[in-house]
């Protein structure tokens, strides 16, 4: 792998409705054999009543999930309070941007919230709109 993708929950969610934007995304993916890799806790915010079980089953399948670790936790609370922002709404967004500091070579997150999340990202981090 020569780096690593990393899907937000909005991405999660269109890879599950296999909208045109995602399908796109992971092409590059597996063109450049790059690791595509979500949160734990993505799943969940990603999660829409509206799409059968199988589709989201097979979006999560097409993913590495990290999990949410302590360590991950602690991250994602240390980079809320540099940033000034509250758990309360961000925490989800904190603990992808922990999970991305992790990750190996060039890292490029795909969000829906791209100012939140270059805040919370390292400048190494590539972070680019859905």
């Amino acid at each position: 792998m020569s780096g690593t993708l990393i899907l937000d929950s909005e991405a999660l969610s269109k890879l599950s409705r296999r909208h045109r934007d995602m399908t796109l995304w992971l092409d590059v993916a597996r063109n450049l054999d790059l690791l595509v890799v979500t949160s734990a806790a993505t799943l969940v915010e990603a999660r829409d009543p509206k799409v059968p079980q199988a589709a989201f089953d097979h979006a999560v399948s097409l993913t590495k999930v990290r999990p949410v670790t302590e360590e991950i936790a602690r991250a994602a609370s240390k980079l809320l309070v540099a940033e000034g922002l509250h758990g309360h709404k961000h925490a989800i967004d904190a603990m992808l941007a922990a999970t991305a500091h992790l990750e190996r070579g060039d890292v490029t997150v795909v969000t829906s919230d791209t100012a939140d999340l270059r805040r919370l990202c390292q400048p190494r981090i590539a972070v680019e709109a859905i």
